[in-house]
C-alpha cells in the first residue's frame, strides 16, 4: 500500500475508533457502498458492473479475482485488516439465517448511488435504498437468533461505514445522455443528492444505526473518464469544485443529523485533500 494508501486509511480509522466505545471492544462493521468498498455482491446479480476477470485480484490473498473492482484488496478489506477484524463477506453471498451476518456485512454494489436511478445502464446493482433495505433483513435475521433486546444492542454499537456518491456524479449526472445532467442545474442536483442522503441516513437511524461514518468524494475532475475530456488531459476544475460543494454540503447535513436524531454518532470523513496531495 502507498504512503497516501496508509495516511487515508489511517484517517478513517481514526473515525472509526472515535465511534467506539472501549478500543477493546471487538468492532462490527457494516458496509454500504459502491465499487470502491464492494466485495462480490454484483457477481449474484445480472449486471454489467463485475470485476471478477483477470486481472482483478492478481495482488489478492490466492491471485484470483473476487468481484473486488482492484488488483488487491479495497479499502474496507485494509481498515477491517488494521482493526483486527475479518472484512465482512458480501451480503448477497450469505444464506438469511447465517451466523455471519453477526460480525458484519458488506452491502456495497459497483454502480450503486444515492440516487436509484443512477447506474440504470449497469442492468441490476444494489442500490444505497436497496442496500438499507437488505440491511433491514439482516436486523430481523439477527433478531430472530439473539432476540429483540439483544439485537438492538448489537446494532446501536455497530459501525456503518458509508461510501457513496461518486456514481452520482461519474455515472448520472456528467453523462450528457441521462436525464439528470439534463433535467437539473447542479445546485439542484447536490441538494437533491444531499436531501435524499438526509433520508437515507434518517432510515439507517430508525433501523438502530447510531455510529455511522461518511467518507466523502475524491477528486472526480482528476480521473480518467474526466481527464479524457480536456484538450490536454487534466483534471476537469468545474467537476472538482462540484464535488467540494457536495463534501461540504454532507458534513452539514451531518452536523445537523447529530443535533437532531437521539444518540446518532455521525462523522464525515473528507479524504478529498489527501487524495489530490
Amino acid at each position: 500500500m502507498t504512503n497516501l494508501g496508509q495516511v487515508i486509511v489511517g484517517f478513517l480509522i481514526i473515525g472509526i475508533v472515535a465511534c467506539v466505545d472501549s478500543v477493546e471492544e471487538q468492532v462490527v462493521t457494516y458496509v454500504f457502498g459502491d465499487s470502491l468498498t464492494e466485495v462480490g455482491n454484483n457477481n449474484y446479480l445480472q449486471s454489467l458492473a463485475k470485476s471478477n476477470f483477470p486481472f482483478y485480484g492478481i495482488d489478492y490473498e490466492g491471485g484470483k479475482a473476487t468481484g473486488r473492482f482492484t488488483n488487491g484488496r479495497t479499502i474496507g478489506d485494509i481498515i477491517s485488516a488494521k482493526l483486527g477484524v475479518q472484512s465482512p463477506p458480501p451480503y448477497l453471498s450469505l444464506a438469511p439465517n447465517d451466523d455471519a451476518i453477526l460480525k458484519g456485512v458488506n452491502y456495497a454494489s459497483g454502480g450503486a448511488g444515492i440516487l436509484n436511478d443512477t447506474g440504470l445502464y449497469f442492468i441490476q446493482r444494489m442500490t444505497f435504498d436497496d442496500q438499507i433495505k437488505s440491511f433491514e433483513k439482516t436486523k430481523e435475521a439477527i433478531k430472530a437468533k439473539i432476540g429483540q433486546e439483544a439485537a438492538e444492542k448489537h446494532v446501536n454499537q455497530a459501525v456503518y461505514f458509508i461510501g457513496m456518491g461518486s456514481n452520482d456524479y461519474v455515472n448520472n449526472f456528467l453523462q450528457p445522455f441521462l436525464a439528470a445532467g439534463q433535467q437539473y442545474t447542479h445546485d439542484e442536483f447536490v441538494e437533491l443528492l444531499t436531501s435524499t442522503l438526509g433520508e437515507q441516513f434518517t432510515r439507517l437511524h430508525q433501523l438502530g444505526a447510531r455510529k455511522m461514518i461518511f467518507h466523502g468524494l475524491g477528486p472526480l475532475g482528476c480521473i480518467p473518464s474526466q481527464r479524457v475530456k480536456s484538450t490536454r488531459g487534466i483534471c476537469l476544475k468545474q467537476v472538482n469544485l462540484w464535488v467540494q460543494e457536495f463534501n461540504s454540503k454532507v458534513e452539514k447535513l451531518v452536523a445537523t443529523l447529530n443535533k437532531h436524531l437521539p444518540y446518532a454518532q455521525i462523522s464525515f470523513a473528507d479524504t478529498y485533500p489527501i487524495v489530490l496531495t
